[in-house]
């Protein structure tokens, strides 16, 4: 297969799997009322857009082991559901913290532009906006939103998908950064920002 061709089919793929998100997350509201999902709709709207207009990668890696903590990652808030569930904590109080998540998610998503990407690969290094702070805060903004859903909607399905979600987002997070290891503008960028999703933490 040309790597036109497979660059066209992963976008094609993408964009039905983010319709569909949008999609489960928008009746998800419909039904709840609880603003929290219906937050994370424009996030994941702006994935379709930036995966339709990106760069041709420079390197990618196709290892299996990129390949699957990709897939659960993407995949993993597709499975989400919203729930009856009595809350324990007010949704206008999950509601305010996933939007400084989701704030996050889209100002990362927006200062890489045509960089991005879901695969690990180098598109270009950016290390404007948020990214003069940790290496990944698209995934930082992920991890806080997905927490918000899960207090929003507490259920042993729900987090057991963020838990292994999650952890295959941390594990694709240094995967990405084994891929631009080689770049001598990426090498320089770590030495300035020392923080992978939390600074102070890890």
């Amino acid at each position: 297969m040309s790597e036109r061709l497979r660059d066209l089919c992963a976008r094609s793929c993408i964009a039905v799997l983010f319709t569909l998100l949008c999609v489960s997350l928008l009746f998800n509201f419909i039904r709840t009322g609880h603003v929290t999902g219906l937050l994370m709709l424009a996030s994941e709207s702006l994935v379709v857009v930036l995966t339709t207009i990106r760069r041709p990668a420079r390197l990618v890696d196709r290892t299996v082991a990129a390949a699957v903590t990709t897939t659960l990652s993407v995949t993993g808030p597709l499975l989400l559901r919203a729930t009856d569930a009595q809350l324990v904590v007010p949704d206008a109080l999950t509601a305010i913290v996933s939007a400084i998540g989701l704030a996050l998610v889209v100002i990362g998503k927006m200062t890489l532009g045509r960089s991005f990407g879901l695969a690990p690969a180098n598109r270009g290094v950016v290390v404007r906006g948020p990214y003069g702070f940790v290496r990944h805060p698209i995934y930082t903004g992920y991890l806080i939103t997905h927490v918000c859903f899960l207090i929003a909607n507490p259920s042993p399905w729900n987090a057991a998908v963020i838990v292994i979600g999650d952890a295959a987002l941390i594990v694709r997070a240094l995967i990405e950064e084994r891929v631009l290891s080689t770049d001598s503008a990426y090498q320089g960028y770590c030495q300035r920002v020392a923080w992978h999703l939390v600074p102070g933490v890890f």
